[in-house]
């Protein structure tokens, strides 16, 4: 075994004692219960406590720190959004019979956090373990066109001839997406394949999510319209409850 092992699986034994404890728990008792020595003990606390994983109270006892709260917090503004979105998600699925998605920004891109499937055999597909360039994406398009995540550096990858392929086509279009209220991609990720998306806002008019609506294009291209109306419709509605809901917290 390395030391760099070593020095994790120690630390993730202090970590493991620490979280688990009932009480906030004693530099001494750590050492007690490890049987390390004391100076890697309070070294690997110190870089667990720098790193946000543990934390010292008034009474410099240790326990959980503030990235587990953290992660906590996102975990459940996630759930929230999930269950106060599922009306919408079923009422698209009602009214087109297509796939419907709802996402979430990450770093460079989307998360889809739930799905409603197509009622058609063609077209019933499970995006969420999907990884989908965000330009050629609808869900991904609505969370550039409203900046949650920074627009790409470089050259776009071209995934077919519909892909937008330069980063003015990006903007441009993005503003097409702002001006109408949802976003549309039409055989940029698949030949056969379209999708068309709208934001949702938060409480302080940012977006939040993206609800989306995607099928084979010889179902939806004639529908784009009809379609992108009855998403902003709906997003819009869904931005209003979420509103209503921390408002009156």
């Amino acid at each position: 075994m390395t030391n760099g092992t070593q020095s994790i699986d120690r630390a993730a034994e202090i970590l493991s004692l620490v979280v688990r404890a009932d009480d906030p728990i004693s530099y001494t008792e750590v050492v007690g219960s490890t049987e390390l020595a004391r100076s890697t003990v309070s070294r690997l606390l110190s870089a667990l406590e720098r790193n946000g994983l543990v934390e010292r109270d008034g009474d410099g006892l240790y326990r959980g720190g503030s990235l587990f709260a953290t992660y906590a917090s996102r975990f459940d503004r996630v759930e929230t959004l999930v269950s106060a979105a599922d009306p919408t998600l079923q009422r698209l699925s009602e009214e087109t019979g297509e796939t419907v998605n709802l996402a979430v920004p990450s770093a460079n891109g989307v998360v889809q956090v739930a799905q409603v499937d197509s009622t058609f055999v063609l077209g019933a597909t499970n995006w969420v373990d999907v990884e989908v360039p965000p330009h050629c994406s609808a869900l991904g398009k609505v969370m550039y066109a409203f900046e949650v995540i920074p627009l790409p550096t470089g050259r776009l990858e071209r995934r077919t001839p519909h892909t937008l392929g330069s980063r003015k086509e990006l903007t441009d279009n993005l503003a097409e997406v702002r001006e109408r209220g949802y976003a549309l991609v039409h055989e940029e990720f698949e030949a056969g394949l379209d999708a068309l998306a709208a934001p949702v806002f938060g409480i302080d008019d940012r977006v939040v999510a993206a609800v989306g609506i995607s099928g084979p294009t010889m179902r939806i291209a004639e529908r784009h319209e009809e379609f992108g109306r009855l998403l902003a419709d709906e997003a819009g509605l869904l931005s209003r409850s979420l509103k209503r809901k921390v408002t009156h917290r």
